[in-house]
């Protein structure tokens, strides 16, 4: 009896003994619940679990919080991820990008409200987030001094021109993600550096000159690769006529693969967004109204005004004076920059003078708008176009630089064609494509036959509230302006 008392004893005191080795080695540990259940009565003790005596786990340091995708506008509630800028392990900050997500309208940078360690992303590429739902789950110790469990929304970088916004000194930075993530990768300061962009954005630019006036050296920028169609070079032959070398048109995308079996994909992003909008058209009564003009005149200012524009750094194309032509006349014709409401029984004179270009980028159709073109100058709506084909070619168009709009021009004569049957973007009501500039014999006053710069325009209005006249004058004075350029500037203001 005594002996079974003292190996009693000697297992409690064991046990004890453990106990505590285990509290002090993981002092940082929580207990869960005892493994080993003991039992003794007068005769003997038994041994009942064969386990391990705690199940430790370790509390964290920080709070982890679900970091939900905030509203980002629009009545958007659904987008696709595109691309992680982080991953699970990775410590952030406030402000850092997140990821980068496509609605049906733009692309659109998340950047984090907290500073901590990035613990779970919720989602894999192309997949699905939902607004209001966790995006990723980030373990943080300062929450106090966060206002609000809200994401920050850059829209981005769609748009990366939408910017981002630093409070450093008292004073607003405007740089773009990627801009945030070259100074950071160079220990750059952005309150440090001289912004030359529009609101003294700071500018990819200005952090290369940046860096090499701290190192002397000279850091050129990369350029663009450039698709350039192939042309066949032959030396002309003495007394022969020069043949002319059709150019062979190059695909800019890649051929599809034939894989024997049949495929199918969700309608996402811009394709989604094209359905709603295309099925909301078709309840607009179209008409159409075609002319032709002749651009003689303009084609010569223009050779002559692009070398000053290029100078000031500004490509000079035609659209600007498409634009400007458009928004003349549409000061003449005020119900062409209008919208109805869904029933058409209100319609609202629309003051500024959005006028949208449609651009055919890797994404699909987009169709961005120069803003208040009744208040630019041609070289301000020619430096317009330029940024917006620079983000479009970059697919960073942003949400501002695609809504807003109330009148559309389709170029659709940059790949080919000289009619078309273009089709309302609603709410607007009226929209134009051009064709294609055609070298075309035509008659002068005096019926000799001269050769003219000929191209082509359609029209397509709402029927509902604007008859065949007033588009047929609209479209006469929009091409009084194209084909005598000089009348345009009675009217500019």
């Amino acid at each position: 009896m005594a002996s079974a008392v003292a190996v009693r004893s000697c297992y409690w005191a064991a046990g004890q003994l453990l106990c505590v080795r285990h509290i002090r080695l993981y002092g940082s540990f929580r207990l869960l619940k005892a493994k080993y259940v003991c039992g003794f009565d007068k005769y003997a003790w038994r041994y009942r679990h064969q386990h391990r005596l705690f199940r430790t786990t370790a509390v964290s340091s920080g709070q982890l919080v679900q970091f939900k995708l905030s509203d980002i506008g629009e009545g958007i509630t659904e987008v696709t991820v595109k691309e992680w800028y982080v991953k699970e392990g990775d410590t952030v900050s406030q402000f850092d990008s997140i990821c980068e997500v496509q609605s049906d309208k733009a692309s659109v940078t998340i950047t984090s409200r907290y500073d901590g360690v990035i613990r779970k992303l919720h989602y894999n590429l192309d997949e699905i987030a939902y607004v209001g739902k966790p995006l990723v789950d980030i373990e943080t110790e300062a929450l106090k001094d966060v206002a609000s469990e809200e994401d920050v929304v850059e829209t981005p970088a769609v748009s990366h021109e939408e910017h981002t916004h630093q409070e450093i000194k008292g004073h607003k930075t405007l740089a773009t993600p990627a801009v945030r993530r070259l100074a950071m990768e160079n220990n750059i300061k952005l309150s440090e550096v001289v912004g030359t962009g529009k609101d003294n954005r700071i500018l990819k630019e200005d952090i290369l000159n940046y860096l090499a006036k701290q190192t002397g050296a000279i850091l050129p920028l990369s350029p663009k690769p450039e698709i350039i169609p192939p042309s066949l070079k032959l030396e002309p032959t003495p007394g022969k006529p020069k043949v002319k070398i059709p150019t062979i048109p190059v695909p800019i995308s890649k051929p599809v693969v034939i894989s024997g079996k049949d495929k199918t994909e969700a309608l996402s992003g811009f394709h989604k967004a094209m359905v709603k909008t295309m099925t909301a058209a078709l309840k607009i009564p179209h008409f159409g109204y075609c002319d032709e003009i002749d651009l003689t005149q303009l084609v010569q200012l223009r050779e002559e005004l692009k070398p000053i524009a290029q100078a000031r750094g500004v490509n000079l194309s035609f659209m600007p004076f498409f634009l400007k032509a458009a928004s003349l006349g549409l000061l003449h014709y005020p119900i062409l920059n209008a919208s109805v409401d869904e029933n058409c029984q209100n319609i609202t004179y629309k003051a500024s003078h959005n006028i949208g270009i449609a651009m055919d980028t890797e994404q699909g159709l987009l169709v961005p708008n120069v803003k208040n073109v009744q208040a630019c100058s041609v070289f301000e709506v020619a430096s317009e176009l330029n940024r917006l084909q620079n983000l479009g070619s970059a697919n960073q168009l942003g949400t501002n630089d695609l809504t807003g709009g109330t009148f559309t021009l389709s170029n659709i004569g940059t790949i080919g064609g000289t009619y078309a049957k273009p089709v309302i973007l609603p709410p607007e009501v009226a929209i134009g494509a051009l064709g294609k500039i055609q070298v075309l014999p035509r008659f002068n006053d005096n019926g000799d036959v001269l050769k003219a710069r000929i191209m082509n325009v359609s029209w397509s209005a709402d029927h509902r509230i604007i008859d065949g006249a007033t588009m047929a004058r609209f479209s006469n004075l929009w091409k009084s302006y194209l084909e005598n350029p000089a009348s345009m500037l009675l009217d500019l203001k």
